[in-house]
C-alpha cells in the first residue's frame, strides 16, 4: 500500500526508493508540474496539454517517463481546464519489472490528488 502525504505545493507517495513526488505551480495561465523521485530525480520527458487540442510532447531518448507524465498532464487540464506542462522523471539503477510496477501504482496514487 502507498503512503500519501501532502503539503501546500507538494504530493508524495510511496516510501524508500520507490518514494515519488509531485510539485505543482500555478501561474498567472497555466499550471507547471514537476514530477520527481526513486534514487534520482532528472527531466526525462515533457508533457503539454490545453484544452482541447491534442497533448504535445517531448521524449528524452533512452527514457520511458512518459508514461507517468502523460496521465498526470491530461487529468490536471481536464479537472482545472487551464494549459498543464508536466516535466521530470523517477530512476532507480537497475529496477526490476516489479519495481517499476511500484513507482508506476505511486505515481497513481498522485493522479488521484490533483
Amino acid at each position: 500500500m502507498s503512503i500519501v502525504e501532502r503539503s501546500n505545493d507538494r504530493i508524495i507517495a510511496g516510501e524508500g526508493r520507490y518514494k515519488v513526488w509531485l510539485e505543482k505551480k500555478v501561474l498567472d495561465h497555466g499550471i507547471s508540474y514537476t514530477l520527481g523521485g526513486g534514487e534520482k530525480s532528472h527531466i526525462g520527458g515533457l508533457v503539454y496539454k490545453e484544452p482541447g487540442i491534442d497533448v504535445q510532447v517531448i521524449k528524452i531518448r533512452g527514457h520511458h517517463d512518459l508514461q507517468v507524465l502523460m496521465p498526470i498532464a491530461e487529468a490536471a487540464c481536464a479537472k482545472y481546464n487551464r494549459p498543464v506542462a508536466v516535466t521530470g522523471g523517477i530512476h532507480i539503477d537497475d529496477a526490476t519489472e516489479d519495481e517499476i510496477d511500484i513507482i508506476i501504482n505511486n505515481c497513481k496514487e498522485l493522479l488521484k490528488c490533483i
